[in-house]
This record gives structure tokens, C-alpha cells and sequence, in this order.
């Protein structure tokens, strides 16, 4: 759906303004405080209203796909919705939303637009982008475990609770997903007459009945299982991501530390797992994150993934992106991956040095140069050894074009 970003500043000081051709899978990465999560509200709100806010100070303008005849019609079928009871529909008009959200539009200008996304920009975020774009932090992302409305069912779905249920292959696909981190079967529980409830099994439904049906054996089957509200923020987090990005289907997908709540090997598996969920589609997803596991997640989902790293010191700020290309190159180098290079993308400095006790050594004495005398240590600094004088250099070519600034003591 977004083709390019286009950013305020670039590499420096004067440098050119960043212009990022987008994958499947954007992460912004970068100190605290250097526009992480600004990038995502900005972005939000482009998508939402086709019109930069006056308060945007990292987004410059974004560039969306065009879509042939065909292709607009078919991205329409999907978002189109049935008249409801004593509702009027105009000639020629259809109904069209997502998530609560009604527009009655007339259809061919609908479709005129899907091919002239770029010069009508506003029309086409508020009548489409605006209910197909996901943006979740903390928060929200815990709130989508909650029980839902079952709907009608003669009606399509409305809710991702309501597409799981219906849906056997997506709801398969999020129970492969939850066992694999947790060692539980996802299953929903309409129990609840009228309402839709996650919980998580310690064991498969013997059929599709006994998970779908209330009769008794459905009840008691459910009854054993264990509602996911009363689970750890770790678990509810991750399956109400999981769940919403599979059975929501959003086109524009904004995580803001998608890692909160999360051990490091869950981080690392919920990236991998939802940049394979964009592959061989027109998904975007947009990330901010402080966790290298995330990031190694996406990277080897196969996904193709681009890193940009933000910046904001002595009021000025800048952007560099690392291309899916130069992540793979860097990812095949044992070494770069063991010595946690991936981690110097969230610290402002870097100090590299031959051995893993001269690592420690330089460590200490930085730390207690900013507990007794801050104005000579290094704040947000990483110290990374290299094992031995000749891989030095290996480390420091990639910190050098990540634009980090970077230090080998010699003594």
C-alpha cells in the first residue's frame, strides 16, 4: 500500500532527506528519545487522513501504490458490507468499512480512486486505508485478548474473533503459532452465548465441534480450559498480536515495542513471526523497537526487511536506513552475530575491544567515571569485544556504516 517514505532529514547535518522504498518489513531502531515511536504516530495519522499533521517533524510526504481496474474491485468486494435493516442504499453506491466503520460510496469512484491514490490522497485514506491500518502499543495490544461479540452468523465477519471462528485455516494457523511459544492449544469458546472468549487448551479438541459447539461436551471441554485474560501480560500481548494481525488482515500494520512484556526468545519468535505473515502479500508493517531479538526475528523469517536508524543529538537529527541487502550480508558473518552487533543499533556509542576481559575492564571504569565524574564517562555507550586485533575491523566497517560512532582503545 505505501511505496516510499520520504523523511525531513537525512544523514547528517545538511545531508539529503532519507527516502525509503519500503518492504514488507520497516523497523526503526535508534536511541531513546530519537523519534521511534513519532515515526509510527506520524505515519498513523497519514494513513488515517491522507494529509500530513502540522506537528509532523519526521515524516515529509508518503507515496502509495496504484491499483489497475481489477485489483481495485477485488480490494473493494472485501471491504464491501450488506445493507443493514431499514438502511437506504443510493444507486450505483455500495457500503464499504472495516471495524465498526460505514461510508456509502459510489462505487466507480471508488475504483477511480484506487488508481489515483497519489492525487487523491485524503479520499483514499478515509474511505479505505483509514479502517485497514493497525496501530498497537502496549496497551491496545492487551485489550485485543478480551471476549468479543459473536455477530450474527449469516452475516460476514466483523470482529477477529468472529473470523477465527468461522475461519478453520486462519484459527489453525494462530493455534500452530500460540503452541509453538507456549505449549497450549489456542482455541475460541462460544460458550458464553453471545459473546467470543480466548482460552488456551491443554490439549487439541477431539473434533471441530467440541471447540465450535455449546452442547455438553463442548462446555466441559471449555471449562478445562484456561481463559488467556487471567494469563501473564507476556502471553496476552502476544496472542492478541498474533491473533489480530492473522484474522484482522490490516494492509498497514504500526507496532510500537512490539517486545514489551516479552523474554527475549519470545521477542525474537513474534518477529519472525508476523514478517512471515507479510510475505507474498501488500502488507507494510511498521516497527518501533529497542530489542535486537525482534529484529533477528524478522530478519530470518526470509521476509525482506529494512533497518532505520534514528538519531537526535544537540537538537539534530538524522536517519540511516541499513537495506534488507547489507542485513543479509551482515547476518552471514558468524562473527557479527555473535558478538551482538545487531544490539549496537539502540546505544549511541560504541567501544570495541580485543578481548572479553579488556571489554570488561573499559566497561567498569566507564561506569564509574559516570557514577563519580559523568561529565568524563560515555553515556549510553556499548562495549563489544572482538575476540582477538584481527576482527576489529570486521566490527567496526558495519557500526561505521550504521553511522554509530565508535572507539578501539589501544593500550
Amino acid at each position: 500500500m505505501i511505496k516510499t517514505i520520504k523523511l525531513k532529514f537525512g544523514r547528517g547535518f545538511g545531508s539529503a532527506p532519507e527516502e525509503i522504498n519500503t518492504t514488507p518489513v520497516t523497523v526503526f531502531v535508534g536511541p531513546n528519545n530519537s523519534g521511534k515511536s513519532k515515526a509510527l504516530a506520524e505515519i498513523h495519522y497519514y494513513c488515517s487522513t491522507g494529509q500530513r499533521n502540522t506537528t509532523d517533524v519526521i515524516l515529509d510526504s508518503a507515496v502509495f501504490d496504484t491499483f489497475e481496474p481489477e485489483v481495485a474491485e477485488e480490494k473493494i468486494r472485501k471491504v464491501t458490507l450488506q445493507p443493514q435493516l431499514n438502511e437506504a442504499l443510493m444507486p450505483d453506491h455500495i457500503f464499504v468499512g472495516k471495524r465498526g466503520t460505514r461510508n456509502q460510496l459510489h462505487r466507480q469512484q471508488l475504483v477511480s480512486i484506487f488508481q489515483n491514490t497519489n492525487s487523491q490522497p485524503q479520499q483514499f485514506c478515509q474511505w479505505y486505508l483509514a479502517f485497514n491500518t493497525l496501530i498497537l502499543d502496549g496497551r491496545s495490544r492487551i485489550n485485543l485478548i478480551g471476549q468479543q461479540a459473536a455477530g450474527d452468523l449469516q452475516l460476514p465477519p466483523q470482529t477477529s474473533f468472529q473470523v477465527l471462528f468461522r475461519d478453520d485455516i486462519r484459527r489453525k494457523e494462530v493455534r500452530r503459532i500460540i503452541h509453538d511459544a507456549f505449549g497450549t492449544y489456542f482455541v475460541i469458546d462460544p460458550t458464553s452465548l453471545g459473546q467470543l472468549r480466548l482460552r488456551l487448551s491443554a490439549y487439541l479438541p477431539a473434533t471441530d465441534m467440541e471447540e465450535r459447539g455449546i452442547h455438553d461436551e463442548a462446555v466441559k471441554f471449555h471449562s478445562n480450559a484456561f481463559p488467556v485474560e487471567q494469563a501473564s501480560d507476556g502471553v496476552k500481548a502476544f496472542t492478541g498480536i498474533i491473533t489480530e494481525i492473522i484474522a484482522g488482515d490490516p494492509a498497514i500494520i504500526l507496532i510500537d515495542e512490539p517486545e514489551a512484556f516479552l523474554h527475549p526468545s519470545l521477542s525474537s519468535k513474534l518477529g519472525k513471526e508476523i514478517a512471515s505473515s507479510s510475505l507474498g502479500s501488500e502488507k507494510r508493517l511498521f516497527v518501533s523497537t529497542h530489542s535486537p531479538n525482534f529484529v533477528m526475528g524478522c530478519i530470518q523469517s526470509g521476509a525482506p526487511v529494512n533497518i532505520v536508524r534514528l538519531t537526535y543529538r544537540s537538537e539534530i537529527a538524522t536517519a540511516r536506513i541499513l537495506s534488507n541487502t547489507d542485513i543479509l550480508h551482515l547476518m552471514r558473518n558468524p562473527l557479527l552475530r555473535s558478538t551482538g552487533v545487531l544490539g549496537a543499533l539502540f546505544y549511541e556509542f560504541v567501544v570495541v575491544t580485543e578481548s572479553d576481559a579488556d571489554r570488561a575492564f573499559y566497561q567498569e571504569i566507564n561506569e564509574r567515571l559516570l557514577r563519580y565524574k559523568p561529565e568524563l564517562g560515555i553515556p549510553n555507550c556499548l562495549f563489544l569485544n572482538a575476540q582477538n586485533k584481527q576482527t576489529v575491523q570486521i566490527i567496526i566497517k558495519p557500526l561505521r556504516e550504521l553511522g554509530i560512532p565508535k572507539v578501539y582503545p589501544v593500550v
